[in-house]
C-alpha cells in the first residue's frame, strides 16, 4: 500500500526520497555536510555491516557510529532506513561492467544469469531477509535486468515471456541460496553436519528397518550424499525444459 505522499508502507521508505536518491537528484545534503562522508560510503558500509550482522543489527544510530560521525548527519544524506534499505539493493544489484565481448547463447546467458545471482544471495544474505516485491528499481537493478535480457532475446519468445523466463529463473535460485545460507548458519552453531546426523541414526536405522518406508529404505548409500549438486542439477533441467519452448516456437515461425 502506498500513501499519497509516496511512502511505501512495505518497507517503510518514501518512494519518491528514494528515487531521487537512486537516480542521483538528491544525494547530496542541503547544508552541513561532514567533510569525507557520502552516500556512496554510507550505502558502502551499510552492505558491509548488514553483511556482517544481518539487516536487523543495522540502525541509523549504529551506521553512524561505524562511520564515526552523528545520527543527524545521516540524516541529511538518507530520511531513514527504509531508503536505505532501498540503496542497498541497488548497489549490490549492480551489474560488472559490459564491455561488449559477449558471444554465448541464451542458455549461457540464463547460466550466468542463475550462477551469479546465487553467488550474491551467498555474499549479502540479508538479501533473502528483503521483501522482494515492488522493488524501487534504480540504475544497478535495472543495467542488471537490461544485460540479463540482452543475452537471452534470441529465445524468439514474446516479452512477457522472456521475463517469466528470469522471474522463474530467480525463483529457482532463490530457493536454493536459502537453503544455503541456512546451511552456513547452522554450521556456525559449532554442531558439524556429521555430528548432527550421528545423533539422528539410531532413530532413522530403526525406522527405515521398520518396514514403513520401502522407498527411502531402497535407497542407496549415496542419495543424500553431499557429492551430488543440486543447484547444477537443478539447472540444467531448467534449461532443458526451456529449450523444448525454444525449439517449439521456432518450429512455429
Amino acid at each position: 500500500m502506498t500513501s499519497t505522499n509516496g511512502e511505501d508502507r512495505r518497507t517503510g521508505s518514501d518512494i519518491t526520497r528514494s528515487l531521487d536518491l537512486l537516480w542521483g537528484e538528491g544525494g547530496r545534503p542541503a547544508r552541513g555536510p561532514k567533510p569525507g562522508l557520502t552516500l556512496d560510503r554510507i550505502v558502502t558500509e551499510a552492505v558491509r555491516l548488514a553483511d556482517a550482522e544481518g539487516l536487523a543489527a543495522l540502525s541509523m544510530r549504529r551506521l553512524a557510529t561505524e562511520l564515526g560521525t552523528g545520527t543527524m548527519s545521516l540524516y541529511r544524506y538518507v530520511p531513514g532506513k527504509g531508503e536505505l534499505v532501498d540503496l542497498m539493493l541497488d548497489h549490490v544489484s549492480t551489474p560488472p561492467a559490459d564491455d561488449g565481448s559477449w558471444t554465448g547463447g541464451w542458455r549461457e546467458g540464463i547460466e550466468e544469469f542463475a550462477r551469479e545471482t546465487l553467488v550474491l544471495y551467498r555474499r549479502h544474505p540479508w538479501l533473502l531477509h528483503v521483501n522482494p516485491a515492488r522493488p524501487v528499481l534504480g540504475p544497478g537493478s535495472i543495467a542488471g535486468l537490461d544485460r540479463t535480457l540482452s543475452r537471452i532475446t534470441s529465445m524468439g519468445l514474446t516479452d512477457p515471456e522472456l521475463v517469466g523466463v528470469i522471474v522463474m529463473t530467480e525463483g529457482y535460485v532463490t530457493g536454493v541460496a536459502r537453503t544455503q545460507v541456512h546451511e552456513a548458519e547452522s554450521a556456525r552453531t559449532g554442531l558439524t553436519d556429521e555430528a548432527f546426523w550421528q545423533a539422528q541414526l539410531p532413530a532413522l536405522e530403526k525406522a527405515m528397518s521398520s518396514g514403513r518406508y520401502p522407498t527411502l529404505a531402497g535407497l542407496t548409500g549415496d542419495a543424500f550424499g553431499s557429492d551430488f549438486d543440486h543447484f547444477e542439477f537443478g539447472l540444467q533441467r531448467l534449461l532443458d525444459g526451456l529449450d523444448v519452448l525454444v525449439s517449439r516456437r521456432a518450429r512455429e515461425r
